[in-house]
This record gives structure tokens, sequence and C-alpha cells, in this order.
């Protein structure tokens, strides 16, 4: 299983960005990445400065979203989906998508989710529980 670290990660969207920008090829992870940064002008800045905020830290309480975080969220969302990966996801993201008639609020409600679940398996220190995961986008279904 990969684990990056926290640095890798950073530098793995930095070097994405800069790829791009750069007008070089992108392979293997980065295609999926770079559409999920063009998605969210609001973190090319941030990408666009990597001395600046390589070494950030974004503590919850302080209320601004670590823009890593989140895309690394989407990226592990958009493998997710594309094994139906745990099963079912797909059909739920399928049924957010045409309530909320839209690709970024159907996959932050599904982001939503699967924080919440990483958080909690990250408390209780116990395994990724994908019942929770799919309760937790059942009920927002039930809601929409």
């Amino acid at each position: 299983m990969f684990s990056p670290s926290r640095d890798q990660v950073r530098q793995f969207f930095f070097d994405v960005w800069a790829k791009y920008r750069a007008g070089q090829p992108l392979s293997g992870a980065e295609v999926p990445a770079l559409d999920i940064v063009l998605a969210h002008p609001e973190y090319h800045r941030v990408l666009d400065a990597p001395e600046r905020y390589r070494d950030r830290d974004y503590p919850p309480e302080a209320g601004e979203t670590n823009p890593f975080l989140h895309l690394s969220m989407h990226l592990a969302l958009a493998e997710q989906l594309a094994i139906d990966q745990p099963a079912g996801l797909r059909a739920r993201y399928e049924m957010l998508l045409s309530r909320h008639g839209d690709v970024m609020r159907a996959q932050h409600a599904l982001i939503d989710c699967l924080g919440e679940t990483v958080w909690r398996a990250q408390r209780d220190q116990a395994p990724f529980d994908a019942a929770v995961y799919l309760g937790c986008l059942d009920r927002l279904l039930g809601d929409a």
C-alpha cells in the first residue's frame, strides 16, 4: 500500500502543476490530479508558490481548508469511483450527481463523508469502515 508523506503529497501536486504550466506531458496519477487541480482554481496561487506553501500548516482550528488534503481527497475519490470501492459507491455518486446537477457539488458531498469516516477511524484507532462511509452517503441521499 502506498502511503506518501505530507511532503511527498505536496510535491506531487506542485510537480503536476509545474509540468502542466510548462507544457510537459503528464503520466499515471498526474493526469487525474491535473483535472482535479484545474477544477479548483482557488488553489492555483498556492501551487504557483511551492517555496511559500510547502511547509505551511493548516490546523483545523484556523478554519482554513488544507488545499493539499482537499486535492488528495478528490484523487482518492476518483480512484474509489473508478473501481466502485466500496461496492455501491459509484451508484450513490450517480444519485448525488443527478440530484445536485453539478460534479463538484456531488464530489464534495462524498468527500465530506469520506473525511468524516477517516476521522472516525483515526479517532477510534480502528480500520476504515466502509459501512459507516456508505451510511453517511445514504443519509445524504435521504435528505436530498
